[in-house]
């Protein structure tokens, strides 16, 4: 992941800002890629599985080809409704996405062959991860025009 990029984009991101697509304010959008990147460092476990055939063919898609992520796509377990906000307000998400990342380079250098499970993806090592993190922040951040 370029955390430089990733920090211009969120400079950009103001709280009052609505989306182009999708239900999600700044914040919860914020807050929903942190939760993401804390799953790929293995902060927040996802329980072993193997994916379907289903599944396996949007990991090749998402990672090997140019697909975008499409814009309606809903995540796993999805409630319909926004998720309780976790933190006061928009620039302590952006803060706590910034040191998310910083916790997977760590997580990454200390365990380089490491594997983490993805909710819906399977198991996926450190460049499928950044792979996947790139599109899914392109995803979210387009949804407010900043990328």
């Amino acid at each position: 992941m370029n955390s430089i990029s990733t920090k211009t984009n969120l400079e950009k991101l103001q709280a009052d800002q609505e989306p182009e697509f999708g239900r999600m304010t700044p914040q919860h959008m914020v807050e929903h890629l942190t939760l993401t990147v804390k799953i790929s460092s293995s902060r927040i476990k996802i329980p072993f599985f193997e994916p379907n055939r289903k599944q396996l063919e949007m990991k090749r898609m998402l990672l090997e080809t140019g697909m975008d992520f499409p814009k309606e796509i809903k995540f796993p377990n999805d409630p319909g409704k926004l998720l309780p906000l976790r933190f006061p307000d928009l620039e302590t998400a952006k803060t706590k996405l910034l040191q998310s990342l910083e916790e997977f380079e760590e997580f990454f250098n200390q365990n380089p062959t490491a594997k983490t499970m993805h909710p819906v993806l399977g198991e996926l090592d450190k460049e499928e991860w950044e792979r996947f993190h790139q599109k899914h922040f392109k995803h979210h951040f387009s949804q407010f025009g900043i990328w």
